[in-house]
């Protein structure tokens, strides 16, 4: 395009003025440390809480982020000291990379907001292999003071997270949690459930919705100061559930959460769904970055320091921009919703900078809106055969 045109896309849109071959971006990009990227998110995501866009993602007095692990590359055949690593049935050995994506979620909102991953890998001077856990204990040290000053923070986790040296972590941040929490892994917590419903000394509230289709009742059930573990320190968590029946009485859904917020017949329902929104990191963020056309489980390289992770998190950090964009750049939004599909989106932008050089983004997105214009209909005649 440069030889033809004498301009191409990869200076005017991207600032790129030399373009070096596809295994030279990798080993420039190689040893180039997250810290170069993480400040990216929180820079970007306290700029939507100064301009007020995270108004509508307010719960439970605050913020809710997501706390969820990811695997985003494995292989029996390349691996690296930096791979987490399994041995399969088959006795191979897998190498293998997770991201811990931490997320800004609330209940019924769509739009999600990601934070700085953080990346399940091997420790210096640990011998013992390292875990979501860990990844998780080492995002809270590094940025809940940064973004605990957005105002008050409840961490939400499946079961794994609902473990006494990581709700202490949490708390010693200034922060609640509420984490799913499952018989089989609290017994001790389940054992006081059980002694209050023998008594009957568990509190419920129900509910009964329409859908559209059909009546559902949901039931909430909740204790407060419940041991989360049977030891002398154990730490006290109020507890609630939340089961869902249709009009025959069948099961539709059932969880339970431990959390550290104070719960009564006004917030249980809150409390709730707040815990049910951590599923938002699943579907509107990891599945998004997986299967909508961020190819986030796609190796483009694994390098043999940072090159993997650094990807990663520029997948991420790409799909925070586009999130951005859409709340508040009007031409992104026009197009967007003419192309709501990301694939497609990301396919339309493809084809355009491949043949055709742009001024830069404005002019790109003005001829996409031209060309995506809708055509007036004509107005419908009806035709007269002669016959009556």
């Amino acid at each position: 395009m440069q030889k033809d045109k004498g301009r191409n896309n990869a200076s005017a849109l991207f600032g790129v003025h030399q373009i070096p071959s596809d295994p030279q971006i990798r080993n420039l990009l190689d040893p180039v440390n997250l810290g170069q990227l993480e400040p990216l998110f929180i820079d970007t995501v306290e700029l939507m809480h100064r301009q007020g866009q995270l108004q509508t993602h307010r719960a439970l007095g605050g913020l809710l982020i997501a706390l969820d692990g990811t695997q985003y590359f494995s292989s029996t055949a390349l691996g690296w000291p930096s791979c987490s690593s399994r041995v399969l049935r088959n006795g191979q050995t897998e190498h293998f990379h997770v991201a811990l994506t931490p997320v800004v979620v609330a209940p019924g909102q769509a739009t999600v907001f990601p934070l700085p991953p953080a990346f399940v890998v091997p420790q210096d001077g640990q011998a013992k292999q390292d875990c979501e856990l860990a990844a998780g204990a080492r995002w809270l040290a590094q940025w809940a003071p940064r973004v605990t000053q957005w105002g008050a923070l409840t961490f939400l986790g499946d079961d794994l997270y609902c473990h006494q040296p990581f709700c202490q972590q949490v708390l010693a941040q200034g922060c609640d949690f509420l984490f799913t929490c499952l018989r089989a892994s609290h017994a001790t917590l389940y054992e006081w459930v059980s002694d209050l419903e023998r008594t009957g000394a568990i509190a419920s509230v129900t509910h009964t919705r329409w859908t559209g289709k059909k009546h559902l009742t949901d039931t909430y059930r909740f204790a407060s100061a419940l041991s989360l573990r049977d030891s002398d320190d154990a730490l006290l968590v109020h507890w609630c559930e939340m089961t869902t029946t249709d009009a025959s009485g069948k099961v539709l859904y059932r969880n339970a959460w431990a959390t550290s917020h104070a719960i009564t017949a006004h917030n249980v329902i809150d409390v709730a769904q707040a815990g049910r929104s951590r599923w938002k990191i699943e579907n509107e963020n990891n599945n998004t970055l997986k299967t909508k056309g961020y190819h986030f489980e796609h190796n483009f390289g694994h390098g043999k320091q940072h090159l993997s992770s650094l990807l990663a998190s520029m997948m991420m950090l790409a799909y925070l921009m586009h999130t951005v964009l859409d709340l508040l750049d009007q031409r992104y939004r026009a197009v967007r919703a003419q192309l709501p599909s990301h694939v497609t989106f990301f396919e339309h932008l493809r084809a355009l900078a491949q043949y055709l050089p742009f001024e830069g983004w404005d002019a790109l997105f003005d001829f996409m809106l031209e060309g995506l214009k809708p055509v007036p209909r004509k107005a419908k005649t009806r035709m007269h055969t002669g016959y009556g």
